[in-house]
């Protein structure tokens, strides 16, 4: 006999999304305002409309005030829990390739990824200030959805708050994501280890550059996208030809940073090829012009991986054959000398440190 389930239009899941059909289109202020935040049917319009229908389909239940998932459930992926939040207040709001949404839900993916484990499930929590057109604010929730459907994620739960005019810029966004991490997988920061093999899966800086010129500050005949992606798929891959000692996402404080951290926390030496590594021709030039350096741009859609030496053959080769890796390079390798120090090799055949800077070279970069 087949459950009553198996008819669509008895399934709660049915009922919830015809729920959210009605209430869309409630919202017909063409700005947020503080009734909006107020608590009462303003706000609950809002939601209504706006939130449930962009993430109903996803698995948000807007009549309770948490996700509720079963331990049996995650124990089918793996042993450990990832968890991970992050707040995303890039400006502009929208710029070449992507908008914040996408960047709040591929950030956060990217998080969980980089430890080794298979996203499953994100919070998402909204800062609103007072004037934002609700049109904006559509558009990137919005984004989020379809960004959250293609890496196969749900968004289960949240919160939205509406602050006066003048007190944020436009929408900050918050994500929190929770993961599960396969047996054997145990990326580690101070698992780096004399011989090891250092890759990135592509070029340097293309996020930066593309923020620098959603703001004007930089004009180009070539647009350059900012290369937000969500990273799991190719960690898969990694993890399917290669134990991973080490790995980072390379955001803010871009390549720099990352290797910097790791040779601190393993107490090694890393060792960079500079010939080795992938720029763009108009992120180098661009970075010529403003005295600054392609490591220390940040970047949405590129990690670092640290694997065993005689492995680099192999994970190079997994990298490029997915569709985010296709300029993965081996950059680099581990070393007993110098433990905690980052150099780079010049054309020259010198080495120079490679420090993290001081601050941050462009501000709300993500």
């Amino acid at each position: 006999m087949n459950d009553a389930h198996d008819d669509p239009a008895t399934h709660p899941r049915f009922a919830q999304i015809e729920r959210v059909r009605r209430r869309s289109g409630r919202v017909r202020q063409t700005f947020i305002d503080m009734a909006h935040g107020g608590g009462g049917k303003a706000m609950r319009d809002l939601i209504d409309d706006l939130v449930v229908g962009a993430f109903g389909s996803l698995g948000l239940d807007a009549g309770e005030d948490q996700a509720r998932v079963g331990l049996e459930v995650l124990a089918q992926h793996g042993d450990r829990l990832a968890f991970t939040t992050d707040a995303y207040v890039v400006t502009p709001l929208f710029f070449p390739g992507a908008d914040i949404g996408k960047l709040a839900v591929n950030g956060t993916i990217n998080d969980l990824a980089v430890s080794g484990a298979r996203p499953y499930m994100l919070s998402c929590a909204l800062v609103l200030e007072e004037g934002l057109a609700v049109d904006t604010l559509r558009r990137v929730l919005g984004s989020m959805a379809e960004a959250a459907r293609a890496a196969g994620v749900s968004i289960t739960t949240g919160d939205t708050k509406v602050v006066p005019r003048g007190k944020a810029d436009g929408l900050f966004v918050t994500t929190t994501g929770i993961g599960v991490i396969p047996v054997g997988r145990a990326p580690r920061s101070d698992r780096l280890r004399p011989g090891d093999a250092v890759l990135v899966n592509g070029t340097l800086g293309d996020h930066a550059a593309a923020i620098l010129v959603a703001r004007g500050e930089l004009r180009l005949d070539a647009e350059i996208p900012s290369d937000y992606a969500a990273l799991h798929g190719m960690v898969d891959a990694l993890f399917a030809v290669t134990d991973v000692h080490a790995m980072r996402d390379a955001t803010r404080g871009g390549l720099a940073a990352v290797l910097n951290e790791l040779a601190l926390a393993s107490e090694a030496g890393v060792v960079v090829d500079e010939s080795a590594l992938p720029v763009r021709p108009e992120v180098r030039g661009f970075c010529e012009i403003l005295g600054l350096d392609p490591v220390h741009m940040a970047n949405e859609g590129k990690l670092v991986a640290v694997v065993p030496g005689d492995a680099a053959p192999r994970a190079l080769a997994a990298m490029r054959a997915h569709p985010l890796g296709r300029d993965a390079a081996i950059i680099g390798h581990v070393r007993e000398r110098g433990p905690g120090v980052v150099t780079v090799r010049t054309g020259m055949g010198g080495e120079r440190i490679l420090d993290m800077l001081v601050g941050e070279a462009l501000p709300r970069i993500c």
